[in-house]
């Protein structure tokens, strides 16, 4: 089992005064992965999507 922290970035195109969210991609190998949150809840809840299911996500918001 890892004790591996997320570490949580935004996206460089996030500059709308903090509305945004952010993700930490550094657990996708060791857990599979890809914990979401919102960036004005720093304690909140965490949602943790499947790597692969991020991923189709990802690609589908690049092609609007």
């Amino acid at each position: 089992m890892t004790t591996e922290s997320p570490r949580w970035f935004t996206s460089s195109y996030s500059e709308n005064g903090g509305q945004c969210v952010e993700v930490a991609t550094n657990l996708v190998a060791t857990r599979g992965v890809v914990p979401v949150r919102d960036s004005k809840r720093a304690g909140g809840p965490e949602l943790g999507f499947a790597a692969a299911v991020f991923s189709v996500f990802v690609d589908g918001l690049k092609a609007v």
